[in-house]
C-alpha cells in the first residue's frame, strides 16, 4: 500500500486521520499538532514561522479526498507466505466480509489483526475506512451474559489495536454505539462474565478510552451511572491476574478523574473502600508493581477533590494511616507520592479527626523523607503544603 504524499501528516508521516490548517497554510493531523502546541511550541513545525493564531480549521477538501481514494477497491495486501504473484483481498473486500454474514470471518479478522499490529499504515487506514465502528458491533451484539467466542474475541483485540492513542481524536465517537440498552447490556455482560484474562483487560481498556476520549463525554457520565457497571468493575480489582486487576483500576481512575457527577457515582457505588483495599493489596506485596498503587492513589486524589468523596476517604476506617503509607516508600520510585499527599492535604484540611489520625501515623517524618528524595517539583510543592498544615496544629 503506497500512500501519495500529500495524504501523509509531515509530523508523523501516517496518513492523515483528521487533518486540520494551520494560518500558515500547513496542514497536519490534528492528534499530531495538538501535541506539539502543548508541548508549548508556538511555531509551524514545517516553516517555523511564529503562529500569530494557533486555531486549526479542519481541511474538508483534504479528508475528501482521502475518503475517496481509501474507498476505492485497489489497496491490495500482501501476505509473505504466498506466491509473488499471489494477492490478498483489498481493504474495502475485507470489510465487506466483516459486514456481511460470510462464515469466513474469523479468517478475515486474522488478517485484519496481523496488519493492525505490525503495519502503521495498515493500521491508519483501516481507522479512516470505518473498520472500528464494525469491529465493535462484531463484539457487543448479544446482550444475554457470555464468553467471548473466538470471532469476537479476535474482533475485540482489532478493535483495541485499531484505537486511536490521542483523546481528541473524533475516531473514538463510534464507541457510542454503547449508549443503546442492548449494547451497554452487552458489554457488562462480558466484562461479568468468565473470561480470558486478555479479553476483560481489553474491556477495562475500552472503559478507560470511553472515560477520557473528548468524543464520548456523555457515554462516560451514562457508564459511570450505571449500577450494573460499578458491579462488574470493583470486583475485578482483586482479580487474580494483575493485567485485569492493572486495567480496571487505571479504568476507575480515568472515570474518578473526569467529570464531577462521575465523581459523585463512584463514592456511591462503593469505589473508596475497593481503591483503598487496592492499596492494602499492593502494600502486601499481592499486587506486583507500582502501577496499580499509583492509580488507585490518582482515583483517591480525585475522589478527595469532591465533597461526597473527601467525606467517604475521612470516615473509611484506615484511609488515612493508607495514604500516610504511601507519602514515602523506601522501595519503590514514589511515582504515586504526589497523589497521596495531594488526597491527604484535602482530607487533613475539613477534618480534625483526619488530621490527629494522620500525626499518630507519622505523616510529618514521611513527608520530610519524600522531601530530601528525588521526587517531582509538583510532589514537594504538595508536601510542603501538608508539612505547613502540621506545623500549624
Amino acid at each position: 500500500m503506497s500512500i501519495p504524499h500529500l495524504f501523509r501528516c509531515p509530523i508523523s508521516l501516517d496518513i492523515f486521520t483528521d487533518p486540520v490548517t494551520l494560518c500558515t497554510g500547513q496542514t497536519y493531523d490534528r492528534p499530531c499538532i495538538e501535541r506539539w502546541l502543548a508541548a508549548g511550541h508556538r511555531t509551524c513545525p514545517v516553516t517555523m514561522q511564529p503562529l500569530g493564531d494557533a486555531a486549526l480549521v479542519p481541511n474538508s477538501t483534504l479528508r475528501h479526498l482521502i475518503e475517496r481514494w481509501l474507498s476505492a477497491d485497489h489497496h491490495q495486501i500482501p501476505d509473505a507466505t504466498d506466491d509473488d504473484d499471489a494477492e490478498e483481498p483489498s481493504l474495502a473486500a475485507l470489510k465487506r466480509c466483516l459486514q456481511s454474514g460470510a462464515s469466513a470471518k474469523v479468517a478475515a479478522l486474522r488478517k485484519v489483526l496481523a496488519l493492525a499490529s505490525e503495519s502503521d499504515v495498515g493500521r491508519a487506514c483501516m481507522l479512516q475506512l470505518g473498520f472500528l465502528p464494525v469491529l465493535l458491533q462484531l463484539v457487543f451484539h448479544a446482550p444475554t451474559p457470555r464468553d467471548l467466542s473466538e470471532q469476537e474475541d479476535l474482533a475485540l483485540q482489532c478493535a483495541l489495536t485499531l484505537l486511536p492513542s490521542s483523546p481528541a481524536s473524533p475516531q473514538h465517537g463510534c464507541l457510542n454505539m454503547l449508549k443503546t440498552e442492548a449494547s451497554l447490556t452487552s458489554f457488562v455482560g462480558l466484562l461479568a462474565a468468565r473470561g480470558r484474562a486478555v479479553a476483560k483487560s481489553g474491556l477495562c481498556r475500552l472503559l478507560e478510552t470511553i472515560a477520557t476520549a473528548a468524543a464520548t463525554r456523555d457515554l462516560a457520565l451514562a457508564a459511570a451511572a450505571a449500577p450494573r457497571v460499578w458491579q462488574a468493575l470493583l470486583p475485578l480489582l482483586r482479580h487474580g491476574d494483575e493485567r485485569v486487576s492493572g486495567a480496571a483500576v487505571r479504568a476507575i481512575a480515568a472515570i474518578c478523574c473526569g467529570a464531577e457527577p462521575a465523581r459523585g457515582s463512584a463514592v456511591h457505588h462503593g469505589a473508596v473502600p475497593a481503591l483503598l483495599g487496592c492499596l492494602s493489596w499492593a502494600s502486601a506485596g499481592k499486587a506486583r508493581g507500582g502501577a496499580a498503587a499509583w492509580s488507585a492513589l490518582r482515583a483517591l486524589e480525585a475522589l478527595a477533590a469532591a465533597e461526597a468523596g473527601l467525606r467517604a476517604v475521612a470516615r473509611e476506617p484506615g484511609a488515612v494511616r493508607a495514604l500516610v503509607r504511601h507519602v514515602f516508600l523506601m522501595s519503590s520510585s514514589n511515582e504515586g507520592s504526589e497523589h497521596a499527599v495531594a488526597a491527604l492535604l484535602a482530607v487533613c484540611r475539613e477534618s480534625r479527626a483526619a488530621r490527629s489520625d494522620a500525626a499518630g501515623a507519622g505523616v510529618v517524618t514521611q513527608v520530610l523523607l519524600l522531601l530530601q528524595s528525588q521526587c517531582g517539583t509538583r510532589a514537594k510543592t504538595r508536601a510542603r503544603s501538608l508539612l505547613k498544615l502540621f506545623k500549624s496544629m
